[in-house]
């Protein structure tokens, strides 16, 4: 790779940077390309030299920043001993990632942008959410079933998450964290109950 190819890749990398932190602190109506480019250090002009808009430019971002978020989250050192599921609800309901709008989940933030813009945003938070379940469906056993099992712990992460913050300084907020750890450890992480037969 030559100079040239490694400063554009650098002013690449910094575009996305500043645009991660625009979608969680701003959301994607309401940044223009200028603050983006502000807050790279950077000019208007050499935007287009990098994406063909701004809808090119935070569709990748969320596609990125919510997968390196849910992974960052899934793969932090833990203890070997620890149950991987419960130690990833125990990080993603906590106040320090309650607090960490800048780095932590942008899903809060990009759930209410993609209701105002949808299509294609629809699609790639389909496609992460998606993701998601997978990921804490391998946790959680494996099986085809516990898809179902695995969409509702998103829906529960997320909606504490979303309420905690909105609530940040009351007393309420670390109490949604707390029950929504509660539930999830006595409801959800429990093995399914057997069906009972008609």
């Amino acid at each position: 790779m030559t100079a040239r190819d490694e400063q554009k890749q650098a002013t690449r990398l910094a575009i996305l940077a500043s645009a991660s932190s625009l979608l969680r602190s701003n959301g994607i109506h309401a940044t223009s390309i200028a603050q983006v480019m502000k807050g790279a250090g950077l000019t208007v002009g050499g935007f287009y030299a990098h994406f063909d808009s701004k809808e090119a430019l935070f569709l990748q971002v969320m596609r990125q920043s919510m997968r390196s978020s849910w992974t960052r989250l899934l793969l932090q050192p833990r203890d070997a001993q620890a149950d991987p599921l419960r130690a990833f609800i125990e990080r993603y309901l906590s106040p320090p990632h309650r607090d960490a709008e800048a780095e932590g989940c942008p899903l809060p933030m990009a759930a209410a942008e993609v209701i105002r813009e949808g299509e294609p945003y629809r699609a790639v938070l389909a496609d992460e959410l998606g993701f998601l379940a997978e990921s804490l469906g391998a946790l959680l056993g494996g099986a085809p079933q516990e898809r179902r099992r695995a969409l509702g712990l998103v829906a529960l992460l997320y909606g504490a998450l979303t309420l905690s913050r909105a609530v940040r300084g009351t007393p309420l907020s670390a109490e949604l964290l707390d029950a929504a750890r509660a539930f999830a450890a006595e409801g959800l992480l429990a093995p399914p109950r057997p069906r009972r037969r008609a």
